[in-house]
């Protein structure tokens, strides 16, 4: 049996880096642009998708992106299968189920309500993991602040963010992604201790593909090797699962998990300028003071970390 996993506050605390890997002074807000640069790509691939699933559904773009993404991870990392233990081999699968488990319910959300309202409910996930496993007061009044943000853009009914009107389950699905997102963080913190530069994240994806494929298959079937879709299909998985995830993998080797999590309450904003700028959906004055709020947070937070 592989060793039990550690506490979730224990694996909230970070890898002590090596000489090599520490920020050089003045760089202590490089591991931020990553995680910014990281949710630019995923929401404006997210748009991208939406714009894919009257052709092959929902599974099929999650099949497409995950298999996509694995395949260019695979080749441009070529991992090493040897040398790893039982318990590193969990982490790895835990992060593919984590990855499958995101993308196939943040996917099925977005076929049902718009972009904005769904990265509002699926970042509550990551909120309420900075809040148990957070050891710092400030911390605290930080995602709290982020958290009114939040509720404050989702109560708001302009330009299609309200919730009022939701698909009650497309609604279920946005939170439960947030609940995938919330252990995503966790195991990849995890796997970016145990395997070197981005080598766990390829074989993860490998499993997140492989466990979506047959849903995929089943929904849209021969639709998924029509050309052009293949081509819209690397393109979602460029946008959304290389790039950001490997960013991600990244930022959290320099980030503390709390700090990461709270730095997700970009998202919605990122979200509400993808729809705007893609799928043309309007944004009000009330939801730019709630952004404003959410980005506040998520700076005080950043500063206020550790040393």
């Amino acid at each position: 049996m592989p060793a039990p996993s550690p506490s979730l506050t224990q694996t909230a605390a970070p890898a002590r880096p090596s000489a090599s890997l520490r920020p050089r002074k003045g760089t202590r807000f490089g591991p931020v642009a990553l995680v910014v640069s990281a949710g630019v790509s995923v929401q404006f691939g997210a748009a991208l998708a939406v714009m894919v699933m009257p052709g092959v559904g929902a599974a099929g773009v999650v099949t497409l992106r995950l298999a996509a993404a694995a395949l260019v991870l695979l080749a441009l990392c070529r991992p090493t299968v040897r040398g790893y233990t039982r318990a590193d081999w969990g982490t790895v699968v835990a992060f593919g189920v984590a990855m499958a488990g995101m993308n196939g319910l943040f996917y099925q959300a977005i076929d049902r309500i718009p972009l904005g309202p769904a990265v509002t409910l699926e970042v509550l996930g990551p909120l309420a993991l900075s809040v148990l496993v957070s050891r710092r007061l400030v911390n605290l009044l930080w995602a709290g602040l982020a958290l009114g943000g939040v509720v404050l853009l989702s109560g708001h009914g302009s330009g299609g963010f309200g919730f009022g009107a939701l698909d009650p389950l497309g609604a279920a699905f946005a939170v439960g992604a947030g609940a995938m997102w919330a252990a995503y963080i966790v195991f990849s913190a995890r796997t970016g201790r145990r395997f070197p530069q981005a080598d766990g994240l390829a074989l993860a994806m490998a499993v997140a593909a492989v466990i979506s494929l047959p849903l995929g298959a089943v929904q849209a079937g021969s639709a998924l090797l029509v050309p052009g879709t293949l081509a819209l299909g690397l393109g979602v998985a460029v946008l959304s699962s290389v790039l950001p995830y490997t960013l991600e993998l990244l930022a959290l080797r320099r980030l503390p998990a709390p700090t990461f999590a709270i730095l997700m309450s970009l998202e919605p904003a990122i979200a509400a300028a993808a729809g705007f700028l893609v799928l043309h959906q309007a944004m009000s004055p009330l939801d730019a003071l709630a952004i404003a709020l959410v980005i506040a947070a998520s700076m005080g937070a950043v500063r206020a970390q550790k040393p």
